[in-house]
């Protein structure tokens, strides 16, 4: 079989995979985030954390619950670093130094997990598992609570409430997260992930000494990774270790992983607003951007550029050969295209387009299918852009979902377009005018220009991959590179549920015959056209200076 044949029935068993489980799952968590009644577990993880599930909430006490929370787990999270030489499970690691440690902090709450150090390296199992693993549920869990606060503006009229974030950050960590994370470990150490609390061991010999491992509980925090759409890797190998991912079959089940909720959130949208083709019409919008990405993907790592990538059949620097160009080019694109920032290959040897191509995906604002809630409130509000647009056009008031998108819902959309370009473009021309930062570059030239550009896109858009020339454990990378992390997690957030609790004090526009349909073919191509010309519009510069220039010029 040809790896272009192998790649294309990869993609298709996907497609058929995420079908199956597409309406299933969808519908459990639009009843999961209606549901009136509370699990017995949950009504104890209310009574220990002092909440009341069934007190409705504005969108600034919404916002506050959101800011409290994930301030505690920074803080927590940066504690338990800073005190790892003193814990139990430690595997002898010293603790981590204050800047790293804020900046790991910092990447876990926010759904980012990048990672300036090695895993196996430097972090025990207590930090593992106690910290690290607990936030890629909750961080994820977050995500899909502002998503169904946003939902819940649309869905409701004449009222600012949008529910209760301690009700929905139990509901989707208990019903949704955990039980899909137990079934997927199972699978993955069926697969021949580790699973284990084993200490330090040697394994045998290497370029003349012996290597040494540690175990962990990897096989557990590798599915929550990928489901969370968090990324961070136990190893810093991350997916590409056969530790972590083993075979052909568990990159496609990792894959399926990543993509998972955030298609199936469409199906949670349409059904809470009361009208399943409004999802439909996300869906396909978040389908094509994904399958021509895929495409455009593996056409660039294919591309026969002369003798070696004959025989290699593609451009497999970089790539584990147990998944060749096609299972790489698929984790690529799906790991950037949402939160993931996973990786099961290295993104830096990449082809320059190709390179240019995971940039991008991320730069879109990771919504084809994008991170777990994340990705759902990105695409409306770009739904809510395209909608505005498409009404300039003929001079009418423009509506979304018989919601008015009038001058306060367009500011709120507007801020929270503009939040992440600016803090990707200034921190990395900051970097780049400073002599200091400019030393942790491996490459120069072109390449040089994308590691850092790489590296502030992915904090800010909370992707937590890179391109892994750049050496950011420096006090600088660390410490810039948290704040974007945390800025551009949280800024997007105060916007998303301000609009959240602009839309949901409104009164219902009835449909008339000017009325735009939101649920036909004509508007997802509006909408994808509209995500394409805002991101391109405000990326090109930057990406001409760095991928296209380095793809041109080989």
């Amino acid at each position: 079989m040809s790896p272009i044949l192998a790649a294309v029935l990869q993609v298709l068993a996907l497609i058929v995979a995420l079908a199956l489980a597409y309406r299933p799952l969808g519908d459990y968590m639009a009843r999961v985030y209606s549901s009136t009644k509370h699990l017995r577990v949950e009504k104890w993880i209310y009574k220990a954390i002092g909440a009341n599930p069934s007190a409705e909430m504005r969108w600034p006490a919404y916002l506050r619950g959101v800011l409290a929370f994930s301030a505690v787990g920074v803080l927590f999270l940066y504690l338990l670093q800073r005190l790892q030489g003193s814990l139990p499970g430690s595997l002898g690691f010293a603790s981590i130094d204050p800047d790293q440690a804020f900046n790991t902090a910092a990447s876990f709450v926010a759904n980012t997990n990048w990672q300036s150090y090695y895993g196996e390296q430097a972090m025990g199992h207590v930090v593992q598992t106690g910290g690290l693993a607990v936030q890629n549920f909750v961080s994820a869990a977050v995500g899909i609570a502002v998503a169904v606060a946003l939902v819940r503006g649309f869905a409701r009229a004449r009222t600012g409430e949008l529910g209760n974030f301690w009700a929905d950050l139990v509901r989707g960590t208990v019903r949704i997260l955990l039980p899909i994370a137990v079934i997927g470990a199972i699978l993955l150490v069926g697969c021949g992930a580790i699973q284990n609390f084993a200490g330090i061991h040697e394994v045998g010999q290497f370029m003349g000494g012996t290597q040494e491992w540690n175990g962990g509980a990897v096989a557990s925090q590798e599915v929550i990774k990928e489901l969370g759409t968090n990324g961070g890797g136990y190893f810093n190998a991350n997916s590409a270790h056969p530790f972590e991912n083993p075979n052909g079959l568990s990159n496609l089940l990792e894959i399926f992983l990543i993509l998972l909720i955030p298609f199936a959130l469409t199906r949670t949208f349409g059904q809470m607003v009361g009208s399943v083709k409004q999802g439909y019409a996300i869906l396909a919008t978040m389908v094509a951007i994904w399958i021509g990405f895929t495409a455009l993907m593996m056409w660039t790592e294919f591309h026969h550029g002369g003798p070696a990538f004959d025989i290699a059949g593609g451009a497999m620097e970089g790539k584990e050969t147990r998944f060749g160009v096609g299972g790489s080019s698929i984790f690529a694109v799906a790991t950037t295209l949402t939160s993931t920032g996973a990786v099961n290959s290295f993104h830096s040897s990449f082809t320059g387009f190709g390179g240019g191509i995971t940039m991008l995906g991320m730069q879109l604002g990771e919504i084809a299918p994008g991170g777990t809630g994340s990705g759902l409130y990105g695409i409306l509000i770009m739904a809510i852009i395209a909608v505005f647009i498409a009404g300039l056009m003929v001079g009418r008031t423009p509506e979304y979902l018989g919601k008015k998108i009038g001058t306060r819902e367009i500011k709120l959309a507007a801020c929270y377009i503009l939040i992440t370009p600016a803090l990707v473009l200034c921190f990395t021309a900051a970097a780049l005018v400073l002599p200091t930062p400019v030393n942790s570059l491996t490459n120069s030239g072109a390449h040089g220009f994308s590691e850092i550009l790489y590296a502030y896109t992915s904090a800010a858009n909370n992707n937590g991959s890179a391109f892994a020339g750049l050496n950011a454990d420096t006090q600088w990378f660390n410490t810039t590179l948290g704040l974007a992390m945390l800025l551009g997690r949280f800024l997007p957030i105060v916007f998303v549920l301000a609009l959240a609790g602009s839309l949901a004090e409104q009164k219902p526009v009835p449909a008339t015959a000017g009325t735009l349909r939101t649920d036909k073919p004509l508007y997802a191509g509006l909408l994808v056209g509209t995500i394409l010309i805002i991101a391109g519009l405000t990326y090109f510069p930057a990406l001409a200076l760095g991928p296209l220039a380095e793809g041109l010029a080989s």
